[in-house]
């Protein structure tokens, strides 16, 4: 457990200064995202599709009070907990993604790389032809044709969450394949062909423990970028239906026409988590690109050789007077 621990407290005790401050930013604003995502049932005050209480029913746009904090939506739903329910929709949509990304990217890299020939050609020219694609347009593509209309929590939740897939999934295969072809040719490589090990083991005991370095910072990049993924998603009005489950970009849809009335309470709160949520996933992400670029490191060391830290003050040395021969009188 202490070996864990260090491992994953190692960036942050490398860095410093301004990159530390980005890093310990990004880490508290993640930290809350799960947070809140994990604790949405007891921090919210209603349901998610909550219409009524003992008292009634709820009402439509109805300004913050005592007791909607943050107000109702036009659909009459309260806006502070479909903001604390949209976190955990959000969580699980980035789990779901980044896992089957890594799976299959990963996996299709490390075939691709190490076996080479024509499935490499395939492989490369896929993830080309997906690249083509904008990756908004073909997420909604996907979400149409992976949903079939489904309005269910996890209905929604996979369909957004693959329509993601397809498009992170080139990347980990090009960067996994990237490292397969560079490591395949190291000489603990050919020594495992020597001695008769077979390729099987050979991908997985030798080359993929040593291609997946760079993917801690893929996955913090994509993470923030499949929130934006799918709050544009809910926003074109192809993301989870409101009764399945609360998402950011579906509330601010539907608080477009409440700007222009001066509503403030329905788009902002929504707004503001998604910024928040993109701004710590990315500030994490960049601070341990930044972090494993051995460039910038090289940099930062060239730097401090140069500006080396100014020496400690000494105490001033006592005055020295010279001696004065003593005079001796001899007798007469």
């Amino acid at each position: 457990m202490a070996r864990i621990l260090t491992r994953a407290l190692g960036p942050l005790r490398r860095s410093t200064g301004l990159q530390r401050g980005m890093l310990l930013t990004g880490l508290v604003l993640t930290a809350l995202l799960v947070l809140v995502a994990l604790l949405a049932p007891l921090l919210a005050p209603y349901g998610y599709d909550q219409l009524r209480d003992s008292g009634g029913v709820f009402g439509a746009q109805q300004r913050p009070s005592a007791q909607h904090l943050l107000g109702t939506t036009v659909g009459g739903y309260d806006v502070l907990s479909r903001t604390i329910f949209g976190a955990r929709t959000a969580v699980l949509v980035i789990l779901v993604a980044i896992v089957a990304s890594i799976v299959l990217g990963v996996a299709l890299g490390l075939l691709a790389g190490y076996l080479g020939g024509w499935l490499d050609r395939v492989l490369v020219v896929v993830a080309d032809a997906i690249y083509a694609f904008p990756s908004l347009l073909l997420a909604i593509v996907l979400s149409i044709v992976i949903s079939g209309g489904q309005s269910s929590l996890w209905g929604g939740i996979l369909a957004a969450a693959l329509s993601i897939t397809v498009v992170f999934v080139p990347q980990y295969l090009r960067v996994v394949r990237a490292e397969v072809l560079r490591v395949k040719t190291e000489a603990f490589v050919d020594a495992a062909r020597v001695i008769g090990t077979g390729n099987v083991r050979i991908m997985v005991r030798h080359v993929l423990r040593n291609s997946t370095r760079t993917l801690p910072v893929i996955v913090t990049l994509n993470a923030s970028e499949a929130i934006l993924t799918l709050a544009g998603l809910g926003f074109l009005g192809f993301g989870i239906e409101p009764t399945a489950a609360a998402e950011w970009g579906y509330d601010l849809n539907k608080a477009l026409a409440d700007v222009t009335s001066g509503i403030w309470w329905t788009s902002i709160p929504p707004g503001t988590a998604i910024v928040l949520a993109v701004l710590g996933i990315t500030l994490v992400g960049e601070s341990l690109n930044d972090l494993a670029d051995p460039r910038l490191r090289r940099r930062r060391g060239l730097r401090a050789r140069r500006h080396p830290a100014d020496p400690a003050p000494t105490a001033p040395a006592a005055p020295t007077t010279a001696a004065s021969p003593r005079r001796t009188e001899t007798p007469a």
